[in-house]
């Protein structure tokens, strides 16, 4: 039985039981083993920069999970988020193959296969999903060539470039009925989970305020008068840019800084804001929609002629049509969501979860109440570890289940909405009205054109 269609058997035939006996049905470790090779999961990882460097050991970390390809346009080099930092197609491949040799009794494993094209990893029959883990401007394009051939996908955060592609990339999904999990892995922490359940379940009363934090740039723009530098040897540059407007080389423009240039990333505000919104937005309810209003409050940008074009300093407010207000802003630590209701206050981020009054930390949220989705139920203590590796977890079970993850990709892009909301606004200086049906501002035909981008060729959605 050919690779695919062992897929496809293994998700019909699920289906079917799963009708008669009223629940899920999965595959029972007993029959195949757990890690059986008819059990397994093959996976190639897309990107093999800063971000894999928790990915990859996330989905190396399970054990019913193959890893059997990764690629990058980047042979190997330094330069990455850190000095430090030695990555690249090359260290990944060694990575995965040193990880499965000491798993081998003879201590040797050469299975893992390194590509500079992804879309030779998506040629393959034998790859059921694939991990996109590349700059934000290729993962409209990757993620709905991806659906087509047929792969599960994680995709890293933010979902989108824009709002247009992340529209385009629901569809991709949807019309050829694959898996996508949105790396916004806080959504895999049960102390979040709590957090926005107690926020769910009226415990603060009627929430009046949200208040969501973003770091500040961690790195610092060549200023005006910035010169080019040669591509280095390894390094495919122009598949690198990809759909992205061609530009010349500096290495402060690839690798970990794309982020701040807004060619490639939304800089901080969709960085950051794809964990703190995203928390706001899953304890709101408002996976399927987003705010009606959103304006500026001060933000403040590079100066002009400088390689970075990302906000400095992230200021923008928005507004939900129930009244409740969402405040972004750059504060230190750089993440944590603060949601203030008429009856006290909850606040999740790096100190874990904190509220007003403090009695709510020993709240029991009821069996009748609102319960959130656990993405592994066979781990509930809390701890910065196990976000990713759970994250990834419950994207393998939905692979096998064919559920939707705890971050679908409709979740994922009104999230990322809410942040390219906030970066418009803070580009225009002004208010703008937002409706979130129709997914178009109100009578402004400026910020619309905004929605979307034009893409280089040959690459389109």
């Amino acid at each position: 039985m050919r690779h695919s269609s062992r897929r496809e058997f293994l998700k019909t035939s699920a289906s079917a039981l799963g009708a008669v006996i009223g629940a899920p049905y999965f595959v029972p470790a007993s029959v195949f083993g757990a890690a059986a090779p008819s059990n397994r999961i093959s996976v190639g990882l897309i990107g093999a920069g800063n971000q894999s460097t928790i990915d990859l050991p996330a989905f190396l970390g399970q054990d019913d999970v193959q890893v059997v390809a990764v690629c990058d346009v980047n042979t190997a080099s330094y330069g990455y988020k850190t000095p430090s930092q030695f990555l690249g197609r090359k260290p990944a491949q060694e990575k995965v193959n040193a990880f499965y040799a000491d798993k081998q009794p003879s201590g040797r494993y050469k299975g893992c296969d390194a590509y500079n094209d992804f879309r030779e990893v998506l040629d393959r029959e034998d790859i059921d999903a694939v991990a996109i883990v590349v700059p934000d401007q290729w993962h409209g394009p990757m993620v709905a060539m991806a659906a087509k051939a047929g792969k599960d996908m994680y995709c890293e955060k933010p979902l989108s470039l824009t709002i247009a592609q992340g529209q385009a990339m629901i569809k991709a999904v949807r019309e050829h009925g694959r898996i996508l999990q949105t790396g916004s892995h806080y959504r895999s922490s049960p102390a979040n989970r709590f957090a926005c359940e107690l926020v769910r379940n009226g415990r603060i009363g009627q929430v009046q305020r949200v208040v969501a934090q973003v770091a500040e740039n961690n790195a610092v723009s060549p200023g005006p008068g910035w010169q080019p530098m040669s591509v280095p040897e390894g390094f495919d540059y122009e598949m690198w840019l990809g759909p992205a407007p061609w530009a010349p080389y500096h290495i402060d423009r690839c690798l970990y800084r794309f982020r701040f240039i807004l060619d490639y990333s939304g800089g901080q505000t969709t960085n950051f804001g794809a964990h703190s919104i995203d928390v706001a937005q899953w304890a709101l309810g408002m996976d399927g929609t987003g705010p009606v209003e959103v304006e500026d409050t001060g933000a403040q940008w590079p100066e002009p002629g400088s390689l970075f074009t990302t906000a400095t300093k992230v200021s923008f407010r928005a507004r939900y049509a129930n009244g409740v207000e969402l405040i972004c802003e750059t504060a230190k630590p750089g993440f944590g969501t603060r949601f203030e209701g008429t009856e006290g206050w909850v606040e999740y981020g790096y100190r874990g979860v904190q509220t007003g009054p403090e009695s709510l930390t020993t709240s029991k949220i009821g069996p009748n109440e609102i319960h959130l989705p656990v993405s592994n139920p066979a781990r509930q203590e809390e701890s910065s570890r196990n976000h990713i590796p759970d994250h990834v977890r419950n994207f393998i079970d939905c692979v096998k289940s064919r559920q939707e993850p705890v971050e679908p990709v409709e979740a994922g892009h009104r999230t990322a909405t809410v942040c390219h909301l906030g970066n418009i606004a803070m580009q225009l200086k002004r208010k703008l009205q937002w409706d979130p049906a129709r997914e178009q501002f109100v009578d402004d035909d400026e910020a619309n054109r905004m929605l979307a981008r034009p893409m280089r060729g040959p690459w389109q959605l």
